[in-house]
Formats: structure tokens, sequence, C-alpha cells
């Protein structure tokens, strides 16, 4: 076989087993997708998947690493292959950012007869430790099906298929009531600077969209079988604090009630053991209600009524027994740092701990810190915010994105369903929505929960030849549908 036929029966071949997986039969109603409009030119799906990997794995190969982060090269990068279309792009921020970082805009133009929809990734990813990876994990290497390299999933390979699937609308020659926003920013594995320097420096670039999709939520897929499709609504918001306690140093073989540590671990130990109140927010409910049929009684009954399900002793400690779940419900703390002493002979002057903790979309600040105050009930225990909390992000659960998400996933399994999980971790998100834009999540991709957790911010990242096809048409059908 020829060499430069490989590539593409590798494609073909991903798309066959993808049918496999997301495709089932369709009811009369659900036969087809809607018929692309007159003049609409057709597109080579296996042709798009081999391009779109070759792409992405270019892009895999730069080192993005956050710290230093090294954006500025990954910005050139997708800048050249939007300009190779046609679609001017621009880079931006790399003074604000300051050396080798940078965010990149590009948009291609609608009618205008609705406003803007944005797509939006992070070119940074964390770093990765070469000796416990099987192959580089910047060499964007195919092998068993995969493509391979740090950011395949958070979220490089995200970016390319939102860059592939705006291109493939450009060159079908979809007509679009809405422009088509792409947005790659610097920063997000750290600090946020990059989306924060962004829409603060050019609100005019953003002022007319209206939705952004963006990460994180997971399309829940448990030993290769798909359970459900997501939507991300919302998200929980980060609210670090430090715990400060002074004391007077000493010799430890003539302990003193000065010692700030027995203090530190008392209040520490309040922290942890505090059972924060439980609350139900909308998008959580939903979740909950849309998963329960995937259960059997009692606990189908219990998803269905959380809010009932809680004020029973036995529903509510199976429903708080899943960590997951746990955590949408409350705000969590969990205490990580511990500092003090560095001899085991010396008494410290001052002992410190910091402590994670998480409060819902709707939360604020003061009252979350007025609450942990009070469970230590200690004055000499001095707090100070590590993380400020981002705005709170939670979108409504009716709009023409959700619509447009939940018929693309349909039309692929109307057997299953759509629903909202909680984001318990932090994106940039709230930085967009605090400028007027509802955002979504969305996952184009079907992976494993299990490998997602192996390989976003792990050893050997990698996202099958498959998704890659999978995730430019699906992103392609909602960008359609939303127009």
């Amino acid at each position: 076989m020829m060499p430069k036929m490989i590539p593409l029966l590798r494609s073909l071949i991903a798309g066959f087993s993808l049918l496999a997986l997301a495709w089932a039969p369709l009811p009369a109603q659900r036969t087809t997708p809607a018929p692309a409009p007159v003049g609409v030119r057709p597109i080579d799906w296996p042709a798009l998947a081999e391009e779109t990997t070759r792409i992405m794995a270019g892009y895999l190969k730069i080192d993005t690493s956050n710290l230093p982060g090294n954006e500025l090269a990954g910005a050139l990068y997708l800048k050249d292959v939007l300009e190779r279309e046609g679609i001017e792009a621009q880079i931006l921020d790399t003074a604000a950012l300051g050396t080798g970082r940078a965010n990149i805009y590009a948009r291609i133009k609608g009618n205008g007869s609705k406003k803007a929809i944005a797509l939006v990734h992070h070119i940074d990813v964390v770093p990765a430790t070469p000796s416990f990876w099987t192959v580089p994990p910047f060499s964007g290497e195919i092998r068993d099906g995969f493509l391979w390299g740090r950011g395949a999933l958070d979220m490089k390979g995200h970016g390319i298929v939102q860059l592939m699937a705006m291109i493939a609308l450009k060159r079908s020659g979809v007509p679009l009531n809405r422009d088509i926003v792409f947005i790659g920013n610097a920063d997000e594995e750290l600090g946020s600077t990059g989306a924060v320097v962004f829409v603060r420096d050019h609100p005019e670039l953003i002022r007319d969209v209206e939705y952004l999709l963006t990460e994180k939520t997971l399309n829940d897929v448990r030993d290769g079988k798909l359970v459900h499709f997501s939507i991300g609504v919302a998200e929980k918001r980060t609210f670090w604090q430090r715990l400060t306690v002074q004391g007077v140093p000493s010799h430890g073989s003539m302990p003193t009630k000065q010692n700030p540590v027995p203090r530190l671990v008392a209040a520490v130990h309040r922290l942890a053991t505090f059972e924060t109140p439980l609350e139900v927010t909308p998008g959580v409910e939903r979740y909950f209600r849309d998963i329960a049929r995937t259960y059997d009684e009692p606990q189908r009954s219990w998803l269905s009524d959380v809010r009932r399900a809680l004020d029973d002793s036995t529903a509510r400690a199976w429903i708080l027994d899943n960590s997951t779940w746990n955590a949408y419900l409350r705000v969590t703390i969990a205490p990580t740092v511990l500092a003090g002493s560095n001899k085991t002979n010396v008494i410290p002057p001052e002992a410190s701990a910091e402590v994670d903790v998480r409060i819902l979309p709707h939360h604020n600040r003061d009252s979350v810190l007025a609450m942990l105050k009070r469970v230590v009930n200690d004055t000499a225990v001095h707090f100070t915010t590590l993380i400020e909390p981002k705005a709170p992000l939670e979108s409504p659960l009716e709009s023409p994105v959700v619509r447009a998400i939940e018929r693309a996933a349909l039309e692929r399994r109307p057997d299953l369903f759509v629903t909202t999980p909680l984001l318990n971790g932090a994106t940039d998100r709230p930085t967009y929505q605090a400028a007027g834009i509802l955002t979504y999540a969305v996952d184009p991709f079907l992976v494993d929960v299990a490998e997602d957790r192996m390989g976003v911010h792990g050893n050997n990242e990698r996202i099958s030849l498959e998704n890659i096809g999978f995730g430019v048409k699906y992103l392609y059908d909602i960008l359609r549908y939303v127009q």
C-alpha cells in the first residue's frame, strides 16, 4: 500500500467505527439531519478529518507549557492556518501578557441578522514530564489509532476542532445569520490573564457576541458506552484561603502555649469536618432528573426529585457518597497545604495552611468568608484570600445554543439524552460571562471518563482519530443549527 494512502484509510476506518458508536437507527422524524440549503457545497468528511488530524498534530508539537506559556508560537501557527483560508487573524496582547505570550482573534462574517457566536479555547497547556510518557508529549505522534500529545484533550484538540468546523462552514457556503468568532487565549491554566486582558482591552471585538462555546463538560462515556451528551451551563468558583496563626518561637524540647501549630491544626480540623449547607441549583436539578432514568428504584425516584431526596437520610447518604455529586450540592472545603517549622526541634513563629474552597455559582464571597470564620471561631486565626472568585456563571437552561446542541446530539443518538452537569473546576467562561455573553461548555468528543481523567493534566494525553472526525462534524452541525 502506498504510504500516502495510510492516513486516508485510517480516517475512513475511523469514520465507520464512529458511525457504529454514535449513530443508532433513527425514528422517522429524525431519520436525517436538516437538509443543506440550496447552493451549499458538500463536504468530504473523511478528507476533512484527515486534514484536521494533520493540523492538530502540528499544533500539539508546539510546546506551550505554562509556565512560561509560549502561546505566541501557537497563535502564529493558528494565524497561518486561518489566513490560508482567507480568514484574517489578529495576534493581540503581546505587550500586556509578556514575552512570548499572546491571544489570537478571527471572525467569519454572517449576514448580521443575529448576534455573533464565539468559539474560545486556551493555547497554553500544563507541563508534561517526558519520562512518564509512552511517546514524547510534544511529538504529535499518531499511534494505535490515537493522536498523542499534551493538549490533545485540554484544550488544543478542542481548539483545532473549533477552527476546522468554522473553516468547513466557510468552505461549504452555509448561509450564516451570525458571525462566528474564533478566540485563542493565553494563560488559562494558571491565572486566566489571557482572557481577562482580552475582554478588558478589546470590548469592541466581542460587543456583538451573544453566545460563546468553550470547555469544560464531558459527554458521559463509560466502558466504551455513551450514556449521555452534556452541556455545561454553570461552574463553581475558586475562593482559596490561607489561614495564619502567629506564635512565639522556642525550642521544641520545652513546649509553650505560644506554639501556633496546635491552634492552626484545630482551625483546619473544624473546617475539614464542617458540613456546609446543601443547595440545589437549576442545572444540577435538571442533571439529576435527567440521569434518573439510568438507575433502578429507589435511586430513580431519589434522583428524579433530589430536593425531596435530600430530606431522606438514606437517600441523602447515597447521593453524598458520590464525591462529584456532593461537590455539586455545596461549598467544598479541602485543606491542602500546611506549613510550620522547617526543623523538628524548633517551634515556629508562624504556622499557616492553605485551603481550597469552591463556592456555588450564585454565592456571595463575603457571606462565604463569614461562614468560614464562624466555623473556625478563633480570632487568632487570620484569613487571607489567595484567589478571588470569578463572576457568577449560570447560563439559561433554555436558549438557541442549548437547542442546537440537543438537536445535533439527538440526531446522532435519539435513544439518549442531553443534560447539564455542573463543573466543579474552573475555566475562562466567567470572564466572558461578566462581559454580558452567555457562555456554554460543549464536549466535541466521545472520550471514556477514565481516559479523560487519566489524560487531562496526566500522562499519555491523547485523542482517537475517530473522535477528531466526530468532533468536527458535531460542532459544524451545532454552529449550523444555532444560525
